[in-house]
């Protein structure tokens, strides 16, 4: 369940309306309605007043999503990059992609891009939990596309296999610059054909991963001591499907 719903769940459970709600906040009913269909980011203080309104805990309700984004996050940006890598990195016989292997090319697009630019394309923050290098962000996102129609996700065995609705239409207006789009097209195209277990060997291997603890915040600056030809080149070694 994304943030959006669970807010808007606490909010029926209340009997609380949108206008109540936006009108405690301080926002429009517009505006408000955004925050529950996860097209805005609350502040810290409103989503402090949002929690105390609800009854639950800050912690319980946000836990560190509204730390793990900085005011460069744009979701709908964030759903870009999901949706390019999907297209331009899924298996040409189903156009499916592994849910870990789409958050590892998101991993490298971010990191690579900041070893350029001393900035991710996300704005994301990124821990090391079990399941790789990930934003919490992620798994929100990957369930809010899925509750819109946006994707489809099936199981092969244990892993999950996403893909497109609809086709990408690379001629409507994207939140990326034409340099950003062109990053996420070559690691999509370095990637397409290797192993989810390859790139998944690959990120671990280098040095965020390495010298961070399980769960800790994992600093982008890290990516600064990599050799060039590790950020996201793929190894000619790394096996392929």
């Amino acid at each position: 369940m994304s943030l959006g719903q669970e807010i808007k769940l606490l909010r029926e459970k209340k009997d609380f309306s949108r206008v109540r709600i936006a009108e405690y906040l301080g926002m429009s009913r517009a505006t408000y309605e955004k925050v529950e269909a996860g097209d805005k980011d609350l502040t810290l203080p409103e989503a402090k007043k949002l929690s105390s309104l609800l009854g639950v805990s800050f912690n319980d309700l946000f836990g560190t999503a509204v730390h793990s984004k900085s005011e460069n996050y744009d979701p709908k940006r964030y759903k870009d990059m999901i949706r390019r890598f999907i297209a331009w990195a899924s298996d040409d016989s189903d156009k499916r992609i592994t849910k870990t292997k789409l958050a590892k090319l998101l991993y490298l697009a971010d990191f690579s891009w900041f070893y350029d630019n001393l900035e991710p394309i996300s704005g994301l923050e990124y821990r090391r939990d079990p399941q790789g290098p990930v934003p919490d962000e992620f798994f929100r996102v990957i369930d809010q596309m899925y509750d819109t129609g946006e994707i489809g996700i099936k199981f092969s065995g244990k892993a999950m296999m996403i893909s497109l609705n609809d086709p990408l239409d690379e001629s409507e207006q994207s939140k990326l610059n034409e340099k950003q789009i062109n990053r996420i097209k070559k690691i999509a195209s370095e990637w397409k054909t290797a192993r989810t277990d390859a790139i998944v060997r690959y990120t671990h291997d280098q040095l965020p991963w390495r010298l961070c603890d399980e769960s800790e915040p994992i600093p982008y600056e890290l990516i600064l001591q990599e050799d060039p030809d590790n950020v996201y080149k793929r190894l000619v070694s790394s096996p392929s499907n």
